[in-house]
């Protein structure tokens, strides 16, 4: 049975939330026991976003990595459950994944900074992925002019080591697959 949110007592867990009716008009995270209710995102970031899948797909593609580009799936982290717009993950743990995916299969998270998570998408998702251990967050702030945020976990874990790509500028990555990217491509 299903429970609507204003019905809910106390602290949510994972399992409240996956019993929640489908709402096609918001995405609802879990962190802490807390839900993080957000519209769903417009079509400039979708937009986007579908630009950006695509790049990612060739990519892994042409390198025959291991790996699965996939969008707004839910990812289970120590603290609960976050929605990123893509995750590359662990083909094989792609193949038997339900509803959720596992933070240990995920090798990159990707948000889109939107008006309504960009304060979350900068302070609190890195450390939560970080805690889970996901190697890589990669964030793609999108005004005044996309730019790319790479995060690669540090040693020994405790965050992320950024290095900011402009637009004009290239990704230039090799891991976790050879990976090259204008930001300001994405916005043709």
């Amino acid at each position: 049975m299903s429970v609507a949110v204003s019905d809910h007592l106390g602290p949510w867990t994972v399992d409240d939330v996956l019993a929640l009716p489908e709402d096609t008009r918001h995405r609802i995270e879990l962190v802490g026991g807390v839900l993080l209710m957000s519209p769903n995102p417009g079509v400039p970031h979708q937009r986007i976003s579908s630009r950006l899948w695509a790049l990612l797909d060739a990519a892994i593609v042409a390198a025959d990595a291991p790996f699965e580009v996939l969008e707004a799936v839910n990812v289970l982290v120590p603290d609960g459950l976050l929605i990123p717009d893509l995750v590359i993950a662990d083909a094989a743990a792609t193949a038997g994944a339900g509803a959720t995916l596992h933070a240990d299969d995920v090798v990159v998270a990707v948000e889109i900074a939107s008006p309504s998570t960009k304060v979350i998408d900068r302070r609190t998702k890195p450390g939560l992925y970080a805690a889970a251990g996901v190697p890589h967050y990669w964030r793609l702030d999108l005004d005044p002019a996309p730019r790319l945020h790479l995060g690669r976990l540090a040693p020994g874990g405790g965050g992320y080591l950024d290095r900011t790509v402009e637009p004009g500028g290239s990704t230039a990555l090799t891991e976790p697959f050879p990976f090259d990217l204008d930001p300001a491509a994405l916005r043709r």
